[in-house]
């Protein structure tokens, strides 16, 4: 007998066979062997009493040819699956079987892999904007024009498309091996799908029906796809669920596996999770870990913990819609990064509204569900723009146009680490259902003839995304001192009203200024950034703002104003245009308007005379 204490549980290869681990609380407990494709088993082995240390029961298993094998346990009452199995049988199509039957089982070891040398990017928090997905939601749409729809591999396809993007990492819902049927307590089927997959699940193994039929394992296919992103220069982060149920010594160990097997850049942990043993153990301490709220779990090496709560996403959208006292929110959010743990900002996930929606909906539209409505948050923050729903009205549609592109600035102008719910870079509605969990179907899927008919939507991201990555100012590793500590003259950031160094914080106020100074951040090749003052007006009404002075030799250019229609809101970078007042901004209702630093292209010599204004002691 091998020393079982040098052995995990599941099933280890050892010379000349395997070594099997298992929990079972029952009296008695045997391993079943089956050849491939054949349904009665072969085999059938009893675990040796003496061999059981509390519920663990463990052996060794003499076997010459391991390639055609599968395996399930057995107790008392009836066959059960290895819950630490890396793939199951039989799973490759999508709504086909549970894991509940008597027959699941698992072959005995994947195939082997080559790895080819790749290793996770490590790309720190500030540099990454993150992109969630639903592997099958993603392409199985015919308008995805992928070769293998809903899968890993149709991910992998559509990786020109997240470089065009910008995005840095993508995000995967859960693609462990969980149940698509939902079950009554009676065992009868519910007749609904479990589409999102936050239920509970065979956590080490990916899910089959999410790969190419046959062609290879499941563990394979994840493996390839991590591999191709990495190639790529694009991380993975794929999401796992806990009920509450599981023990601290199985989460880790899920969490390493998914960390050394499947090179997996970060995981974000859903449900209930031990948040002081997993950010603390030593196995994880540079890999990225996503929770709700890390609050004062210790840091590793490096910043590995990130926070990803609602509150960015609520606040955010109560300033877009012109709530009152949001200020002080708009305030924090835009440079709120904590030191221990970077946030993750978003103005669309999972539960809740696509962007679209939040902008043509007042009211979620569950009725699909078939719980009367009653499903879904009921706090949404939204405006509809003066049309409940899809309309061909101009002037709404614009209006709502607008708001999305403040909506992007929001997000992409804030320091943290963007997060970007797939779809709402070209417009994707959910016609209102808030709470799609259920929904295999169009209003989950992505419809890809959106990035034809919203292109100018599409292009503002993609400018977005790319001033953000070409400006430091905007995602610093740590949060802005909001303190003049080089001895500038002004603070890294500053904020202003109406009037320059003159904040307003009036519970009726819709109106701020943020100045950002460039000589507090470095670009890559280790020049000075530009300053920026991002003027943002949330009112229904058009307000003038007085602008700061601009260091000496330099002017104001237009870089976005958001209610630009005519050119989608942004100038190229580099074609930015010169301010022809210098000193007045008229600011158009709900809008957001960013102002770029740079030298005075006919400098006149009252222009050399000026310097700029230095901020008073006490900053707002």
């Amino acid at each position: 007998m091998a020393d079982r204490e040098s052995f995990p549980i599941g099933i280890t290869k050892i010379p000349g066979g395997f070594h099997v681990c298992v929990v079972s609380p029952g009296k008695k407990c045997s391993v079943v062997l089956y050849r491939r494709n054949e349904e009665k088993p072969f085999r059938k082995i009893d675990f040796p009493e003496e061999d059981r240390t509390g519920d663990v029961w463990s052996m060794d298993v003499e076997a010459d040819d391991l390639s055609d094998m599968e395996y399930a346990f057995e107790d008392e009452t009836h066959v059960f699956p290895d819950p630490y199995a890396k793939s199951y049988s039989g799973r490759d199509t999508w709504r086909k079987k549970d894991l509940t039957g008597a027959q699941v089982r698992s072959p005995l070891f994947p195939e082997e892999f080559d790895w080819e040398g790749d290793r996770p990017l490590k790309i720190p928090f500030e540099e990454s904007i993150l992109y969630k997905i639903h592997v099958r939601g993603f392409t199985e749409s015919v308008t995805s024009e992928v070769i293998q729809k809903g899968t890993f591999e149709g991910v992998t396809e559509k990786i020109p498309y997240l470089k065009e993007l910008g995005v840095t990492a993508v995000e995967l819902m859960p693609c462990q091996e969980f149940e698509e049927i939902i079950v009554l307590p009676d065992g009868t089927p519910s007749g609904k799908v479990n589409y999102w997959g936050y239920t509970k699940a065979y956590r080490y193994a990916p899910k089959a029906s999410y790969c190419r039929k046959k062609d290879r394992s499941p563990a394979s296919e994840l493996k390839t796809m991590v591999k191709e992103f990495h190639r790529a220069n694009l991380e993975v982060i794929p999401e796992i669920y806990f009920d509450g149920t599981e023990t601290v010594c199985y989460i880790l160990d899920v969490l390493h596996y998914w960390v050394m097997a499947y090179h997996v850049d970060g995981i974000h942990l859903v449900g209930n999770v031990p948040a002081e043993q997993v950010a603390g153990d030593p196995y994880l301490t540079d890999t990225k870990l996503l929770f709700d709220n890390w609050d004062n779990s210790p840091c590793g090496r490096i910043k590995h913990l990130a926070s990803c709560n609602e509150g960015f996403e609520q606040d955010m959208r109560r300033f877009l819609k012109g709530d009152e006292g949001m200020i002080s929110r708009l305030i924090f959010h835009t440079k709120n990064n904590p030191k221990n743990a970077a946030s993750v900002n978003f103005m669309a996930n999972t539960n809740g509204f696509t962007m679209m929606d939040m902008v043509s909906y007042d009211i979620k539209h569950n009725e699909e569900n078939g719980e009367n409505n009653e499903d879904g948050t009921e706090f949404n923050y939204s405006w509809n723009c003066g049309t409940e729903g899809e309309t061909k009205k101009k002037k709404i549609l614009d209006l709502r146009m607008q708001q999305l592109r403040n909506a992007w600035l929001l997000l992409l102008l804030s320091q943290g680490t963007p997060l970007v719910l797939s779809g709402d870079e070209f417009g994707q509605t959910k016609l209102g259902n808030n709470n799609s969990w259920c929904q295999d179907n169009g209003i989950s899927w992505l419809n890809w003839k959106l990035t034809k008919t919203n292109h100018r939507l599409l292009e503002f991201v993609k400018h977005g995304i790319a001033f953000r990555k070409a400006h430091p100012v905007f995602h610093y590793p740590e949060e802005p001192k909001v303190l003049d500590t080089l001895a500038k003259g002004i603070p890294d950031v500053s904020y202003h009203g109406v009037n320059a160094w003159q904040p307003e914080f009036e519970n009726w106020r819709r109106q701020l200024g943020i100045l950002y100074c460039g000589e507090y951040a470095r670009q890559k090749d280790g020049e000075t950034d530009h300053s920026f003052y991002v003027l943002y007006n949330m009112h229904w009404e058009a307000h003038e703002f007085a602008l700061p002075n601009p260091g000496k030799g330099f002017v104001w250019f237009l870089s976005m104003d958001t209610s630009d229609q005519k050119d989608n809101g942004f100038y190229p970078i580099g074609e930015e245009v010169l301010l022809p007042d210098q000193k007045i901004y008229t600011m158009p209702a709900r809008t957001i308007a960013v102002l770029i630093e740079k030298p005075d292209p006919d400098p006149a010599p009252v222009k050399k005379t000026v310097r700029r204004r230095k901020a008073p002691k006490t900053v707002g």
